[in-house]
């Protein structure tokens, strides 16, 4: 059965797709025109995309949520809440991301070469690597103010943000299994089951904190308690769709003990992915750290958590863009179709200019009304208003940058991706940022200019990787990994 496997690559198609693993023939009586290829790359490109950035808006809404209800209970669980939140996200929630985003190289190409049963192999391996990263996230996570206030956190506001990352703990280990099968899906272009379970558990998830807030008056900790019962609401229905349809039947067989096989290989692939992730949000992160340390830090660190938070509600758009390309571009290669990944990456550069420019221009238009929704306060609002220019250039650097990092992990360049991370954000992002705010004395406006430097360096680091890929090469050894009757034992 394997050799037959291996012997003829089935590719699964999307609508009007057309397939080769020939990589060195033109292949004239299959393709059509450029123009045809193109048109046909966009609507896949946007039959993916929606779902995908709308999944990614509504998971990342559910934090978002229970911080609003929390709000109306004072300054003081608001502030908890909202550090907590933030220390969640450093410390849980992006490793489990980054682990994740591993499977978008296995299974993205494995579904490319046909090798269906892989995917879910690959899945449930992951989600035993996940699972157990979450065991020692959780201790962190409960000991979450005692380590604040090590950090010089206020101690009121670390407790109230320790109260509420402990009853998010049980959410933890749904959201690693809800990446698994994140990736699972998207890898198959099986996009709408997720916007499906994401748009439904959203909406109880609103219920939820409205009960447990509103109704039982637990607080912060019914917040928490909302988030982490809307995690296993999401998992429940996403498994319950996996088991039951028939769209999955080839690519889940039921739990395989395959999985505790190669765990290892899996491990270093998951820890460059996580580590690749994190090093672009923990400089992000570090830049209000570092808004605290200026003259009037109140302003500051108001004005740069405004900035970072609207970074990351358009950044989740960027998120989306960056799976669909990491999708098509896996699958394609997966496929031994070369010129398809290099298409399919050359027509998302081009989607992700067209948002980014948008985008852009919607921040600027906003400006003088944007600090509005987060203060009343004049100094705030204007302040908001200087920095709106330059997030609409870091936004639009950010998207240019998720779509060629997102196509970087369809290709299985974490490693690559690690040092081309570490050395825009920590060689030349922050010290920028220490530079012009603190030497030069720009302020706020200058860690976020520091920032804009890393974005740079790193989008300019990613083009002239893909500029000098030989792309039949990636293909040809996507293809050659599941020809290996190794990797299928």
């Amino acid at each position: 059965m394997e050799s037959e496997q291996n012997s003829t690559l089935h590719v699964p198609m999307l609508p009007n797709q057309q397939r080769s693993h020939d990589l060195d023939s033109h292949r004239p009586e299959q393709l059509s025109s450029l123009k045809e290829d193109i048109t046909v790359e966009v609507k896949k490109q946007l039959w993916l995309g929606g779902p995908l950035v709308s999944v990614s808006l509504l998971q990342y809404s559910l934090q978002m949520i229970s911080i609003m209800f929390v709000g109306h209970l004072g300054n003081l669980p608001l502030s908890g809440a909202s550090l907590g939140s933030s220390f969640a996200s450093v410390s849980g929630y992006s490793i489990l991301l980054g682990m994740g985003s591993a499977l978008e190289t296995l299974c993205g190409q494995a579904y490319g070469a046909g090798q269906y049963r892989m995917l879910g192999i690959h899945t449930q391996r992951a989600m035993l690597v996940l699972l157990g990263s979450s065991i020692p996230l959780s201790l962190i996570w409960f000991y979450s103010s005692n380590l604040l206030i090590l950090m010089g956190q206020d101690h009121e506001i670390a407790a109230q943000a320790g109260i509420f990352n402990r009853w998010m703990i049980p959410g933890l280990f749904a959201y690693a299994i809800l990446q698994c099968f994140n990736r699972f899906l998207q890898s198959q272009n099986n996009v709408f089951p997720l916007l499906i379970s994401s748009g439904v558990t959203t909406l109880v998830h609103v219920v939820l904190c409205w009960f447990f807030v509103i109704q039982q008056k637990f607080g912060s900790k019914g917040a928490a308690l909302a988030i982490s019962i809307s995690y296993w609401i999401n998992v429940f229905i996403l498994v319950i769709y996996i088991n039951l349809t028939k769209a999955c039947a080839e690519t889940w067989n039921g739990i395989s003990k395959e999985a505790l096989n190669d765990i290892i290989s899996f491990i270093k692939l998951a820890s460059a992915s996580a580590v690749m992730i994190c090093f672009e949000y923990w400089s992000f992160e570090m830049v209000v750290l570092l808004s605290g340390l200026l003259p009037n830090p109140q302003l500051e660190t108001s004005v740069l958590s405004i900035s970072l938070n609207t970074c990351w509600m358009i950044y989740n758009v960027s998120v989306g863009l960056g799976c669909v390309i990491s999708s098509r571009v896996s699958n394609e290669l997966g496929a031994g179709n070369a010129q398809g990944a290099l298409l399919a990456l050359r027509v998302m550069i081009v989607i992700a200019i067209l948002e980014g420019t948008t985008i852009g221009v919607v921040t600027i238009l906003v400006r003088n009304v944007w600090g509005k929704l987060y203060s009343n306060q004049d100094d705030v609002i204007q302040y908001v208003a200087k920095m709106m220019p330059l997030l609409a250039l870091s936004d639009f650097l950010d998207g240019f940058q998720c779509v060629l990092s997102g196509a970087a992990r369809g290709c299985g360049w974490q490693n690559l991706c690690v040092v081309i991370n570490f050395g825009a954000y920590y060689v030349v992002g922050i010290p920028c940022a220490i530079l012009f705010a603190f030497v030069l004395h720009i302020g706020g406006m200058g860690l976020w200019m520091g920032i804009i430097c890393g974005l740079a360096v790193q989008g300019i680091a990613l083009i002239t990787i893909n500029l000098c890929t030989d792309w039949n090469k990636e293909a040809r050894k996507a293809v050659n990994i599941y020809q290996n009757s190794n990797v299928l034992t």
